[in-house]
């Protein structure tokens, strides 16, 4: 199992870094936002627990976590709520639990296909239609599950993104309504990866969580990583579907979760159950991040567009994914480009910019698509980035706007002849 590509690509920025090399480091997927002191102290608070605690976790966290799911009109049980560190294992775990291969959408986060993988089964990547990152086309998904069962493959779940990483665009509820009648069709369990749901760039949007539509069959996912940029500290929360199959997929998980992580780490969890709770300042330093992203992946949509890549407007989260097609005749011509792996490491090699060809998330490698991640941008230390979060145009900051114009003359030069803009 090769070291996560998002991963990967830091290590090779650091490279970079130490031969002198200017960097943009625009592949890691960090929220790139100091964490909250109220967050700060109560991990201090409770850093004298020491001891073991519940697997499934405290009943402090798991009642605020329902509590969350509750308020964004999914109600929750308490009892159906499992945590753990990171919802990473607690996916490996999930997928462990429900057993078969697993559906994901085209292009997805890079561990949902390496987590398939290495419990031994078959990751079916279905394709996404435009505008709809993050959920696999239902007809497309139909067509596939019933190709591989008759190819002898056990198919029992697929995993969503709502909103999406790597397109940063979120499903309609038509597209999520649709999704669960086929998953009710064909007994798929649905893994619902809800990481960003808190980060949708117009608040008045609704996310819709396939939960509300199938919960006997709907598991959700959340963490503390991307909303409040808590990513070390590695805390994640599942909620289990009522009735006889959560409790049975329940038990199944925690016993996973005993064997694997005992019990997440007791300072976490408080600070966590401090976090779900809600009170004013969480919601406020969320909303901060969720305008500083949304300003910073709009800004940086405007490069792409701008040197002739057609790129979707990010609606969530802190990703951009420009296509190059319309530029893969003067690419191949002028640089030798035929994959997004060519041209991504066109980019790294030539002009230290660190990006994620669309490859390594199941699209084809023959799309000249990336993912773009402009959060570490914000700041080089939190005196930086607490004043991006504080700013009413971040994008105007002096070392914020030096990135901007660096990101623009690198594609400038990389096309050379810049055709007519396409931001969709």
């Amino acid at each position: 199992m090769p070291l996560s590509p998002t991963l990967a690509v830091n290590e090779a920025l650091a490279r970079k870094r130490s031969e002198g090399v200017e960097v943009l480091p625009l592949g890691f997927g960090e929220a790139g936002i100091p964490i909250l002191p109220a967050l700060t102290r109560e991990l201090a608070a409770a850093a004298d627990r020491g001891a073991y605690g519940p697997v499934a976790g405290s009943a402090e966290l798991r009642a605020a976590a329902a509590g969350y799911w509750t308020r964004r009109g999914v109600p929750t049980d308490p009892d159906t709520v499992v945590c753990g560190p990171g919802s990473k294992p607690l996916l490996y775990a999930l997928l462990a639990s429900i057993g078969g291969d697993v559906v994901m959408p085209a292009p997805s986060w890079v561990s949902y296909a390496a987590q398939a993988s290495l419990l031994g089964g078959e990751p079916l990547h279905v394709a996404t239609a435009p505008g709809q990152g993050g959920v696999p086309s239902p007809a497309l998904l139909a067509d596939a599950v019933v190709r591989a069962r008759a190819r002898g493959r056990s198919v029992r779940s697929v995993i969503v993104t709502l909103p999406d990483n790597p397109t940063g665009t979120l499903a309609s509820e038509e597209t999520v309504r649709r999704l669960c009648a086929v998953a009710r069709d064909l007994d798929l369990v649905i893994v619902s990866d809800e990481i960003y749901r808190d980060l949708v760039h117009d608040p008045a949007r609704t996310v819709h969580s396939p939960a509300r539509y199938e919960p006997e069959r709907t598991v959700v996912t959340t963490a503390l990583s991307k909303s409040l940029a808590a990513g070390g500290w590695r805390l994640g929360v599942a909620r289990l579907p009522d009735g006889a199959f959560g409790r049975a997929l329940r038990d199944s998980l925690v016993g996973v979760a005993s064997e694997v992580w005992s019990s997440a780490p007791a300072p976490m969890q408080q600070a966590a159950a401090y976090a779900f709770a809600e009170p004013p300042e969480v919601i406020e330093h969320v909303d901060r991040s969720r305008r500083l992203h949304a300003a910073i992946t709009g800004a940086v949509a405007d490069r792409f567009a701008a040197a002739g890549a057609k790129v979707r407007r990010p609606e969530a989260a802190f990703y951009v994914y420009p296509d190059f097609g319309p530029l893969r005749d003067a690419l191949r011509a002028g640089h030798g480009v035929r994959t997004a792996a060519d041209l991504t490491g066109l980019l790294l090699e030539r002009y230290g910019v660190g990006v994620l060809p669309g490859c390594a998330f199941g699209d084809d490698p023959d799309a000249l698509r990336m993912r773009v991640a402009p959060s570490l941008l914000y700041g080089r230390d939190d005196e930086e980035r607490l004043a991006a979060l504080a700013a009413p145009d971040p994008a105007a900051l002096p070392w914020i706007a030096g990135a901007l114009d660096r990101l623009g003359g690198v594609l400038t030069d990389l096309v050379e002849t810049v055709g007519e803009p396409a931001l969709a």
